[in-house]
């Protein structure tokens, strides 16, 4: 196969951008990245958290053009079977493919209120009720995975593609100092520490301030 081209948005805000990054680093395929500007008004708009069709992350390679997290995840399945992308147990398949619907489709209140901002940190951050909600449930899912497959990720030793998904949520918890449970803060260092996860972070923090709109406290 052919080197491929991830086209990304802003490392420092874009959720999105990160979880197909880290899929593709997670497969270990050899890519270029190819970012959007932010003057683009699809990828402003994705930023802002005003569309509701993401169309970066966007992924080609011969010839084929692959957007939408969980086709780039289940593409990168495909083509790289033993990369854990997914687990190899059909039921564990099931239940990773459950709760990263869950997380692609839902959790709009916690979007809302704790969009993703790498450099920034806001101590004692007040969420608002409908976002706790979001939160509880985020937590909840983490905590029965961890109980099942034993951790250190949500389906075993390795990160898979649950982990890709709630990745971004993870950076959220550390911006806005959510408080949660022991066991769910122990799963977001672990995966703020891992060395993809590190790696993205550092280019976020040296990514220029093109979006003045995003840097407001709600």
């Amino acid at each position: 196969m052919s080197k491929a081209t991830l086209t990304i948005a802003s490392k420092n805000y874009g959720s999105w951008s990160l979880r197909g990054w880290l899929l593709c680093k997670m497969a270990g395929i050899e890519f270029d990245e190819k970012s959007v500007s932010t003057d683009d008004p699809s990828t402003r708009a994705e930023l802002l958290l005003l569309s509701p069709s993401f169309l970066v992350p966007c992924l080609i390679q011969d010839n084929m053009k692959v957007w939408d997290t969980l086709a780039i995840a289940e593409y990168l399945h495909e083509i790289a079977p033993d990369a854990g992308i997914l687990p190899t147990d059909q039921a564990q398949r099931a239940h990773c493919r459950s709760i990263c619907g869950e997380m692609h489709s839902g959790f709009s209140n916690l979007r809302s209120a704790l969009p993703m901002n790498i450099k920034a940190h806001f101590p004692d951050f007040k969420s608002w009720a409908g976002a706790r909600g979001d939160i509880d449930r985020i937590t909840a899912i983490w905590r029965e995975c961890l109980g099942q497959y034993s951790g250190p990720y949500l389906f075993g030793p390795a990160p898979c593609a649950a982990d890709v998904m709630y990745a971004p949520v993870c950076s959220r918890f550390q911006t806005y100092d959510v408080a949660i449970d022991p066991t769910s803060q122990s799963y977001c260092n672990t995966i703020m520490a891992h060395p993809h996860m590190q790696e993205w972070i550092a280019a976020a923090k040296v990514e220029p301030d093109e979006l003045e709109e995003l840097d407001v406290e709600f």
